[in-house]
């Protein structure tokens, strides 16, 4: 296996990996925002906006990421005309990345909803009844009795849901964004190694992947620390 084109094509990858990690910062969070609300949505008594939730929810789910991607860039793109940025090398057309944001963002959106609301409903319901004995309001009660109860619970699942949106942030090659997937087709392309290339992406993913299992790993035992069931 040759890797000899690393020495000239490095800039490739590594601002690659910036526009990747930027991608999945910004999903990782709108994501999170999205899914915390559908999953209060879901539990609420206002029926129109339960069916709501669990529209989006079961739409979201239920079919490709990848479609969804291309249905979004098609009907999106006409809102964003953006100018393109520079990265680096590598030009960012910003008229495809925020959608292709947006699309990701609202997907994970849905798997955090199911995610969160599994933990909520794995706090013992007592919490809540000896919150109001004590005079808080039901969203003083989520804020301050429950939601801190439930992170224990929805970590390691939300954990793994924020490393899939790294690796799923590749898709976006698909519509044109120019991530560490795409930076290494150029490479690919230019070098005429096709081989390679990928395996330097691919070991960048899993350090990435890794070092975010780990952080992650390292927050749920500071969260459980003096904790007992």
């Amino acid at each position: 296996m040759n890797f000899d084109f690393l020495p000239t094509y490095y800039p490739y990858f590594f601002y690659g990996t910036v526009v990747t990690l930027i991608i999945s910062v910004i999903t990782i969070i709108f994501g999170t925002i999205i899914g915390v609300v559908m999953a209060l949505l879901k539990r609420s008594q206002v029926p129109p906006l339960r069916w709501l939730a669990n529209i989006y929810i079961e739409v979201l789910r239920g079919t490709p990421m990848l479609l969804q991607i291309m249905i979004g860039f098609i009907s999106l793109q006409n809102l964003f005309k953006l100018p393109a940025v520079q990265i680096g090398i590598l030009s960012l057309d910003l008229s495809r990345l925020i959608p292709g944001i947006i699309v990701i963002s609202l997907n994970s959106g849905a798997y955090v909803a199911e995610i969160v609301r599994g933990g909520i409903n794995a706090v013992d319901f007592g919490q809540t009844e000896a919150a109001g004995s004590l005079g808080l309001r039901p969203g003083q009660t989520m804020r301050y009795v429950v939601l801190p109860q439930a992170l224990r619970n929805i970590l390691p699942p939300l954990g793994n849901e924020f490393i899939v949106l790294i690796k799923d942030s590749s898709l976006l090659s698909i519509i044109g964004i120019v991530e560490l997937m795409n930076s290494s087709q150029i490479v690919v392309t230019s070098t005429f190694t096709p081989l390679s290339p990928y395996f330097v992406a691919a070991a960048i993913y899993f350090v990435i992947t890794f070092a975010t299992s780990r952080g992650l790993g390292a927050w749920e035992k500071k969260l459980g620390r003096g904790y007992h069931r």
